[in-house]
């Protein structure tokens, strides 16, 4: 068996990331107990998308933001990439849909490979 050293990553998603080389890794945490800090800073950075009842709506966030739990930070962007794909696909095709969005109709059409008409 071989032992890996996992981390907690806090992970930003911009609505425009087209793979894991977009993510950007905010902050991590040094060791077990320094989990509670990098979870107050993903909660902060999020409540912008929470709406009056204080639930967190997808369709809100300007951008994405997610805890991992792996081994180094590229394994790391690859899980939040991978992990935030449908959320992306969901406010993507909301901006279509509400706004008429013709740059989200082409994130989704380029790099998700869905058809949007706008």
């Amino acid at each position: 068996m071989i032992y890996t050293d996992k981390t907690f990553f806090l992970c930003r998603i911009p609505l425009s990331a087209e793979g894991p080389a977009d993510v950007e890794i905010v902050t991590k945490a040094e060791n077990i107990e320094d989990f509670p800090r990098v979870f107050t800073e993903y909660e902060e950075l999020r409540k912008h998308a929470f709406n009056e009842d204080g639930l967190f709506s997808v369709v809100r966030a300007d951008e994405l933001f997610i805890v991992v739990r792996t081994a180094g930070e590229k394994a790391a962007k690859e899980l939040a990439f991978e992990d935030s794909r449908a959320n992306l696909i969901t406010n993507l095709q909301h901006k279509v849909m509400q706004n008429k969005d013709k740059e989200a109709s082409a994130i989704l059409k380029k790099v998700h490979e869905v058809e949007t008409r706008v």
